[in-house]
């Protein structure tokens, strides 16, 4: 599989792990504008997929600043971390790191260098 995911696992359900990430969320003060059970709207249309969510969250004064500088970055805000079951639970999400280079980002680079440090910090408490 050829992707850009920072991948890793818990031992936990998907629904404990997304449960956890917005209880982090909210206790940092990072507003969570949606959650997406895929395998939910899978099952409404009588489909099956494994247990698979989606949390949607960022804030607007970080996001506003870097689609300033280039607006088209905000096909990757508000950050999201998809969280899905395979033979394990899996936590995956792109490093915002990338953006820097896919989307020119000079001027806010200490912004994206913090969000990709959140990411990290929020994925290791996820797992620890």
């Amino acid at each position: 599989m050829n992707h850009s995911l920072t991948i890793n696992s818990s031992s936990e359900s998907v629904q404990a792990v997304a449960d956890k990430l917005e209880n982090i969320l909210r206790s940092k003060n990072i507003r969570v504008f949606a959650r997406i059970d895929h395998a939910e709207a899978a099952r409404a249309q009588g489909l099956e997929l494994q247990d698979e969510q989606v949390v949607i969250f960022g804030d607007p004064k970080v996001g506003t600043s870097l689609m300033q500088e280039c607006p088209a970055v905000g096909i990757e805000l508000p950050l999201k971390i998809v969280i899905w079951r395979g033979e394990q639970t899996f936590i995956g999400y792109r490093d915002p790191k990338l953006l820097l280079e896919e989307y020119e980002i000079v001027v806010h680079r200490s912004i994206v260098e913090k969000m990709s440090m959140l990411m990290a910090n929020l994925v290791a408490e996820l797992i620890k």
